[in-house]
């Protein structure tokens, strides 16, 4: 957890706030709640995006603010702010009292300290000057245009935001991070006569820019872009019908993420709407499927030094063995379960209420060498990465588009496919897990989870996978 000291300056002296009102007022507007908190928040967040050889968009903001919450029962009241002084947040308290239960029963117990430290407390943002940033994203572009003649467009950019929050419970206790965050994309368009296709990359963490200044570290990001494109530009229509599917290592545990990792969130659970709901205990998945939540992985894009209620961040086991173990809870969900926070309780910003949202989100290793899972396969298909998706929380069914991906003939990679979308439902799919891979490793950085609205930064993972029997939309039918 960083030092209170260092969010002072951001919350209390630069705004004139007093502490010990802030303090009083958090403890008068929630004495009657079973939970809640102020939660204040300071952010600085930078862009820069160059495309077709200039610089098309740069920003810079700042923004700040509050959020207090009142908890009772199952009832929430939220009243947000982006001025910080003594009086907004009477304002707010005052609106939040509405929730009260009037029994004055002991509130609920802050969560427990921490001396984690995951990723340092620089701030990104001023760490590289403008004018270099801009330098890095042209020499981004000439290098992949004198690569290839197909290439026809590049469009590169770097992002970053330095976040401060600050958690004030009623019994006077104080939690805070400061959390960097940075990511670098590439996107590279190739063409073949009038025929184009298109190759993405992006790497990031909550670390600084510097790590793309020293040598050469930005072009892995540009001959990966470059290499999906012409992969692409190659392919031929992808098959149709149901098929054994072998998933890549890496960023293919979005479709774990999407398809299962959010029926696992307590709230979908304690209101029984998850396809996973009850099921504590039970086999849900194929013998070695073991699935974790890890908030814990220093620099990592997901990771949280604490929650955005002030829970330390933790590993947590989801499935173990294929069997369901546990939930991710924020603070009330988990009240209202009879269980533990595990340090899920995240929100976007000080406007939005905190919910129970994954982290870092991966299966565990198995045994198999990735090879032999390929040579496993008579006819399927090899999905590598993905593109856009959408599942069903309730019933599980989802829908992902591959944007790369490969034909398996007898037990060897062939041609490139494009237009593959896999087809099925969470629960059923950990069933049909057959073979794991032992080359387990976590995606590059670049993660956003969209739930109720809200988008926080998230990472994903897992070995190679081969599933039996799922089905594959196509082109070629």
């Amino acid at each position: 957890m960083s030092d209170l000291s260092a969010t002072d300056d951001l919350f209390f002296d630069r705004t004139g706030l007093d502490k010990p009102r802030a303090e009083a007022l958090v403890a008068e507007t929630l004495h009657a709640c079973d939970d809640g908190e102020l939660f204040l928040e300071y952010c600085q967040s930078e862009s820069l995006t160059f495309d077709d050889g200039r610089l098309k968009n740069a920003s810079f903001d700042t923004s700040q603010g509050f959020g207090l919450r009142a908890v009772s029962g199952e009832t929430t009241g939220y009243a947000h702010s982006s001025e910080i002084s003594e009086a907004a947040i009477k304002r707010a308290g005052e609106t939040v009292k509405t929730v009260h239960r009037g029994k004055g029963d002991a509130f609920a117990d802050p969560p427990p300290s921490t001396n984690l430290r995951l990723y340092d407390d620089l701030n990104p943002l001023g760490e590289i000057a403008f004018a270099e940033k801009v330098k890095l994203l042209a020499k981004i572009d000439a290098y992949a245009r004198a690569k290839d003649s197909r290439v026809k467009q590049v469009m590169a950019s770097l992002a970053g935001e330095w976040q401060a929050v600050r958690i004030i419970r009623p019994d006077g206790s104080h939690a805070s991070d400061i959390r960097p965050l940075v990511r670098l994309s590439v996107s590279i368009t190739a063409g073949k006569g009038k025929h184009m296709e298109q190759g993405s990359y992006g790497s990031g963490g909550r670390h600084g820019f510097a790590h793309w200044f020293e040598g050469d570290n930005w072009k892995h990001s540009v001959d990966e872009a470059l290499r999906q494109a012409l992969v692409n530009l190659d392919s031929v229509p992808a098959p149709a019908g149901e098929m054994t599917v072998v998933l890549g290592p890496g960023w293919p545990g979005i479709l774990l993420h999407e398809a299962i990792g959010h029926g696992l969130e307590g709230d979908f659970n304690r209101k029984k709407t998850a396809a996973f709901s009850g099921l504590l205990g039970q086999r849900i998945a194929a013998k070695g499927v073991t699935v974790v939540d890890d908030g814990t992985l220093e620099n990592r894009r997901g990771s949280l030094t604490i929650d955005d209620e002030g829970t330390p961040a933790q590993n947590t086991m989801l499935i173990e063995d294929g069997i369901l173990k546990g939930y991710m809870q924020d603070r009330m969900n988990a009240r209202l379960m009879g269980v533990a926070p595990t340090g899920n309780g995240r929100r976007q910003s000080h406007g939005h209420v905190p919910m129970p949202r994954m982290t870092n989100t991966y299966m565990l290793n198995g045994d198999h060498d990735p090879a032999e899972i390929i040579g496993s396969v008579n006819k399927g298909l090899y999905a590598v990465n993905f593109g856009g998706g959408s599942v069903d929380i309730t019933s599980g069914k989802f829908v992902f588009s591959a944007s790369e991906a490969y034909l398996i003939e007898d037990g060897k990679i062939g041609p490139a496919v494009k237009g593959a979308t896999l087809i099925g439902n969470g629960p059923d799919v950990l069933t049909k897990v057959s073979m794991i891979g032992n080359d387990m490793k976590l995606d590059n950085g670049v993660g956003t989870c969209g739930k109720d609205g809200q988008h926080v930064p998230v990472g994903v993972g897992q070995p190679s996978l081969k599933i039996d029997g799922l089905t594959v939309g196509g082109t070629d039918t």
